[in-house]
């Protein structure tokens, strides 16, 4: 098997289980290794640390399989992990109170890069990492036989299959085109998933719990949902009894799934207000026109796919927080989010504390949000807890 060895002291993360290897602590690489090919990861001195898949056209060069020296990566531990992961959520299916969930995910699961979902008989999965490009076609066949799946989807297509040197793609693995909508219940809600042009896998599994909370929020209050998407949190500050509530996506395709969604809900829309258009320019627009809001929901899309980009992410969490707290009316409340994965809780937290002090208003945070509990983060690895979010209230 080929080796990466690593540098002098370049270990501790490994001793410690975190799954990446990045490519400043390998000293050097023995042996010819494929992409994605299986590597023996070895200390400086030689001691055997674990095994991982090979990426030379990553930054992650290494991610990690088994820190076990007398586990072999072959298709029994792919079965074995898949298993275990898939029959676990479907154990604690009856918290989630919904046909769609998570199955798989990545490095939690011990399976770096996959990503498996489940909506309702439809199934979708995503190839993010070199690992299990490599056992791809291994990786398809245990999911349609652990699953039974009829229908299972690839989405390959999300940038950070560039970042490892790897094109777009997507496409169904099993089944036939699927030329019907799917539907899913989350809560006693029905939702379309578009699980070929939506964003993710088609929808935003990961905040099942959030969404509810919203609800419960809602009673009498004039909602403002922001990146709204299909609709997920303004229909449930409907059905919170929400006075009136406003949509505002760049997207017109999303706006209109959002319209049939409260449509399939048979909700009354006399109180909607639904507009397309930039939210950066939109909560300028609503400041400068001194409009008002009891509740506004702040979700954006990822600000910054790696580390290297958290500067620029900052500024634009920064500022549309600003925005969202000068159009917020005293005793309001912010439900504020980012699932930049290489941004801390503890920043977004201090980025907001100082669009607060821009604003010249007093806040304080009444609950912290993360992803549901189908989306686990191992202790070891951190990166998973890519979701953050903050319930608060303006002060004055």
């Amino acid at each position: 098997m080929p080796e990466i060895i690593l540098k002098v002291g370049r270990e501790r993360s490994i001793i410690h289980r975190h799954p990446w290897i990045y490519s400043g602590a390998i000293a050097k690489t023995i042996g010819d290794p494929r992409i994605g090919e299986t590597v023996e990861v070895l200390s400086a001195t030689g001691e055997f640390l674990a095994r991982a898949s090979y990426n030379p056209n990553s930054s992650i060069v290494g991610r990690i399989w088994t820190w076990n020296e007398n586990e072999p990566v072959d298709p029994n531990m792919l079965k074995e992990r898949l298993t275990k992961a898939i029959t676990s959520r479907w154990e604690m299916k009856f918290i989630f109170h919904s046909d769609a969930m998570r199955l798989v995910h990545g490095e939690s699961d011990g399976l770096p890069g996959l990503i498996l979902d489940q909506y309702g008989i439809t199934y979708v999965v995503q190839f993010l990492a070199a690992g299990v490009e490599y056992w791809k076609g291994e990786i398809i066949d245990l999911i349609l036989k652990i699953t039974n799946a009829k229908y299972l989807y690839e989405r390959s297509d999300v940038d950070i299959r560039q970042l490892e040197g790897y094109p777009l793609t997507s496409g169904m693995l099993r089944g036939k085109v699927i030329g019907k909508k799917i539907f899913i219940t989350e809560n006693d809600v029905k939702f379309q998933v578009d699980i070929i042009n939506g964003h993710k896998t088609g929808f935003y599994l990961d905040q099942r719990d959030n969404r509810l909370l919203v609800r419960s929020l809602s009673n009498g209050l004039n909602v403002l949902d922001c990146f709204s998407y299909t609709g997920g949190f303004a229909i449930n500050a409907l059905l919170g009894q929400a006075k009136s509530v406003t949509l505002v996506d760049s997207s017109s395709q999303a706006l209109s799934m959002a319209r049939e969604n409260i449509s399939l809900n048979n909700l009354n829309n006399n109180n909607v207000t639904i507009v397309e258009n930039d939210v950066f320019k939109y909560l300028r627009i609503l400041r400068d026109s001194a409009t008002s809001y009891d509740l506004v929901i702040l979700d954006p899309p990822k600000f910054a796919s790696t580390s290297a980009h958290i500067e620029r992410a900052a500024r634009g969490y920064k500022d549309i927080n600003l925005f969202a707290l000068k159009i917020l009316k005293p005793g309001g409340i912010l439900v504020t989010f980012s699932c930049s994965g290489g941004m801390s809780e503890d920043l977004f937290q201090k980025i907001i504390a100082g669009a607060a002090l821009d604003a010249k208003v007093d806040a304080v945070i009444i609950r912290r949000l993360h992803q549901a509990p189908d989306h686990p983060v191992a202790l070891n690895f951190p990166e998973g807890a890519y979701l953050k979010g903050f319930v608060i209230q303006k002060r004055s």
